[in-house]
Formats: structure tokens, sequence, C-alpha cells
């Protein structure tokens, strides 16, 4: 209760004083620039209540709320839009002649493993066929070939090892 009444009483007497200021409101209008406040599609003050009439004085925008969109809309930019060509697809990617040869005679002759390797130039051997070869940096439609010959490669590499003589 504020001041021996509660709020609600409160609220609805300020509303009563707020109304009968309202009647003033040619006066008001006078000073008003049209359109100027309207944050919405329209403006409450323009409406007859009780005869839903729209009044004058009312914004060019309030007046036609369906059209509010077509009138910010650029139809020649969208239609140049509309009109631009698709981009031409990308070019299919060439295979690489290397990602051809998958045979194990033709892989293990890329590696030129030798009696004399060790264990040191065979991991060599190995990082460098996988940076040239490895699946991951070749086009999807060559990952296939490329995974076989990581695994063609790996499988010469690790019996050269395992026939090298242990220390």
């Amino acid at each position: 209760m504020l001041f021996g009444q509660s709020v609600f009483q409160s609220v609805l007497e300020r509303l009563k004083a707020e109304d009968k200021t309202d009647e003033d409101a040619g006066a008001r209008a006078a000073h008003r620039v049209p359109g100027l406040g309207t944050g919405l599609a329209f403006d409450f003050m323009a409406f007859d209540v009780m005869a839903l009439d729209v009044m004058e004085g009312v914004s060019a925008g309030s007046q036609r709320v369906g059209q509010a969109y077509f009138d910010n809309l650029d139809l020649d930019a969208a239609a140049a839009i509309a009109e631009e060509p698709a981009a031409a697809p990308p070019p299919e990617p060439v295979m690489p002649d290397h990602l051809a040869r998958i045979a194990p005679e033709e892989i293990a002759a890329e590696l030129a493993i030798a009696a004399a390797d060790t264990q040191q130039t065979l991991n060599e051997k190995r990082r460098a066929f996988a940076k040239a070869n490895h699946p991951d940096g070749v086009a999807e439609l060559f990952r296939d070939n490329a995974n076989r010959r990581m695994m063609i490669a790996n499988l010469l590499i690790d019996e050269a090892m395992r026939r090298l003589p242990h220390s």
C-alpha cells in the first residue's frame, strides 16, 4: 500500500489522469512529426477504436502495413542476382601416374629396398613414401589407390626390418 492505497489503485488513478490530458490531443498532434515514433507497423493514435476508421495524419507506412517489405525490396538487385549464371563446376581431378601403380613389384621398385638398408634408412623411406602417397593428401576419388599403396609399402618395409640382423 502506497499512501493508503494499493499499487494497482495508484496505477489506475495515474491512467485516469492521463486520459483527462488526452482530451487535449489536438494540440499535441500539431507538434507531432508524422511517422516519427511509430516503432510498430502502425500508429496506435491513428485508429478510432470504436469505428475502426483510420484517422488523418497517419504515416504512409502505417496505411500499407502489408506493403512495408515490398517498399524496401530492391527488385532490380534481386533480378540481377537471379540472372547471374551459375559458376562452372570444377574440373574433374586427374589421378597422378604414381597412384595408378598398385602392384607390389612396382611399389618395391619405388622403395628400392636393398640388403644394405638399416632401420634408419628404412624409416626414412617409409616417411618419404608416406609424404608422397598418404591418402589424406590426395583427392577423394583416388584415396583407395593411395591407401592400397601405403599398405603395401608398409608391409614391404616391415618385412625388410624383420630381416635386419638384431644387434
